[in-house]
């Protein structure tokens, strides 16, 4: 049996050209890219994942993968994959953020601990709101929503040197804004409360200065923290509901090709 040079580029390109985007999309998205993943474990999902799609893909242009051509069809789809993925990651960053603001406030920064998300260090108020958004990504079914805008992204984003432009990057930009003041409301009621407390500190200890404020401040501070957060949560899902669905739609406007 002899096979032209044409024949085995199509056959590389038919898996190979879905295989980049879908790496890339789980290299860095939630859940698919936590760094609790083995890095074998994660490739094994993104061949699974690219050849449980391959059937509902359009058909791949024949390009040869080590011309220049197909060189620049890796980067595109590197680059549409990761893009995808990164939005959704943003939404984590912005739980991250708060948590972090939160734990500011409350005088718990020290108590940091390993993300498993990111292989980093985050305090622990940090990591208890991605836990909890982890939880409520995948309950929404958040996963599987995301499979499906990534096999849709072949269709209306097809495999072509000029699959991607700055529209595409400056989705991205736009909605790393957004999630940056994402963040900041998820802190804010604790923010204003916990500022409520502290002049409360202030006018005491201009009242009594022999108070110590900082043996007496800390554990009140610290424990109106922890209420704060727990009666926050409605609001807090609510806010992350929100996120997620804006999230879900960026990404869609980028399978679209369009901001």
């Amino acid at each position: 049996m002899q096979f032209s040079s044409a024949e085995i580029a199509a056959w590389v390109g038919a898996f190979l050209w879905p295989l980049t985007r879908v790496a890339a999309l789980v290299s860095v998205a939630p859940v698919f890219g936590s760094r609790a993943l083995p890095r074998r474990v994660r490739l094994m999902v993104a061949l699974a994942l690219t050849w449980a799609i391959l059937p509902l893909v359009p058909a791949m242009p024949v390009v040869d993968p080590l011309a220049p051509t197909g060189l620049l069809l890796v980067f595109q789809q590197v680059l549409i994959g990761l893009s995808m993925g990164f939005v959704l990651r943003l939404v984590f960053g912005a739980l991250e953020l708060g948590g972090h603001i939160i734990a500011t406030q409350m005088g718990l920064t020290f108590a940091n601990l390993v993300d498993p998300q990111s292989g980093g260090q985050s305090p622990l108020l940090s990591q208890f709101y991605t836990l909890l958004g982890t939880l409520i990504f995948l309950e929404l079914n958040g996963h599987l929503l995301l499979i499906r805008l990534l096999v849709d992204s072949f269709a209306t984003l097809p495999v072509a040197a000029t699959g991607a432009d700055r529209d595409l990057l400056w989705t991205l930009v736009n909605w790393a804004s957004r999630t940056f003041a994402g963040g900041v409301l998820i802190a804010l009621p604790a923010i204003a409360s916990l500022l409520v407390v502290n002049l409360a500190f202030g006018v005491m200890t201009r009242a009594a200065p022999q108070l110590n404020i900082f043996a007496v401040g800390f554990p009140i501070t610290l424990v109106l923290g922890l209420l704060i957060v727990l009666y926050n949560l409605p609001t807090l899902l609510h806010q992350l509901n929100g996120l997620f669905d804006e999230a879900f739609l960026s990404i869609g406007q980028l399978a679209r090709g369009n901001g």
